[in-house]
């Protein structure tokens, strides 16, 4: 005899405490991290000046040789009231969007985006919400571009362009390391802040190839053999996808820049370098391996597309300081 089945509701119910528990440890582990010198104020995460106290613990850094650090309980207490922010904030959004109906994303693709607006919030701080948000709203928006021509062809985007789960992370996975990455090692907090921002970048850059190449491209080529294909063939590109994915990029990149001021100049050329690379080997993977092995679905490339995005970017910023 069958087991009664778990009712949805309570299956997403455990689902959502999991999800929202392990995204608060990590928040929370981040933001509350102790530093290697005093008076640390790192903007957007949750921290404040504070001064060294008789009594209060301190750590000592590995290999440093100095304990003239930020008291830890400090930090948490930091940590927590970031948390707390996150928390309020996204929630109060993500119950709006549902009260109002949106479509950009499914019941499930909100809840997900929920438990990734209080992660970017609690490392990063509302700067990084924004630029995720920006990237969102571009992604949605172009997808819209020429939909009843792309509906005709059959190369629209399944369920009308509303993103689930596996939208939700196959996008922005490789963003919240670098959020996490950017609070865990403080020393290069900038690094990873350009990584983070490439990796946007990155995916806004393919989604506007994609979606203006399927709707405005003229003459479409295979990457690896330059042999003219239908639209909407994985490993295709056009003159007017590439241009508008590079329009993609400078659009989170400068946006990083001003006014949320997450990178600075050399952070925006080497992000939108970085999803130009990165855009283009995801053509040649689409063109190659996507297809060949199951595994291999749109969600997981586009994983691979903004982790080569978010390296190229770190590793020439790296290089350039």
């Amino acid at each position: 005899r069958r087991p009664p089945a778990r009712p949805v509701c309570r299956t997403m119910a455990t689902s959502t405490a999991r999800a929202l528990l392990a995204s608060l440890a990590l928040a929370a582990s981040a933001s509350g991290f102790v530093h290697n010198r005093p008076m640390v104020a790192l903007r957007g995460a949750g921290w404040a000046p504070v001064a060294r106290r008789a009594g209060q613990g301190v750590a000592r850094t590995r290999g440093s040789g100095c304990t003239a650090l930020a008291p830890v309980g400090a930090g948490l207490v930091a940590s927590t009231a970031s948390a707390q922010v996150a928390l309020g904030v996204n929630s109060v959004l993500a119950g709006l969007a549902w009260a109002k109906g949106q479509r950009a994303l499914t019941p499930a693709g909100l809840l997900h985006a929920w438990i990734l607006g209080v992660l970017l919030w609690s490392t990063l701080g509302p700067e990084g919400w924004a630029l995720c948000a920006l990237y969102l709203v571009g992604g949605t928006a172009v997808t819209k571009v020429g939909k009843a021509k792309k509906e005709a062809l059959g190369i629209a985007e399944g369920r009308g362009g509303s993103r689930g789960p596996e939208n939700v992370w196959g996008s922005a996975a490789t963003a919240s390391l670098c959020a996490i990455g950017a609070v865990l090692a403080p020393a290069h907090r900038m690094t990873f802040q350009v990584g983070f921002v490439a990796s946007l970048a990155t995916k806004l850059s393919d989604t506007f190839a994609s979606e203006i190449g399927k709707a405005y491209g003229k003459t479409t080529f295979l990457i690896t053999t330059f042999k003219q294909v239908p639209p909407g063939t994985e490993g295709a590109v056009s003159l007017e996808g590439t241009l508008a994915g590079v329009a993609g990029s400078l659009l989170i990149a400068g946006a990083a820049l001003w006014p949320l001021r997450l990178c600075g100049p050399l952070g925006v050329a080497l992000s939108a370098a970085a999803a130009f690379v990165a855009t283009n080997c995801e053509s040649l993977i689409g063109a190659t391996l996507q297809g060949r092995y199951p595994f291999m679905t749109n969600e997981v490339v586009n994983f691979v597309n903004t982790l080569i995005g978010a390296l190229v970017a770190m590793g020439l910023r790296l290089a350039c300081v």
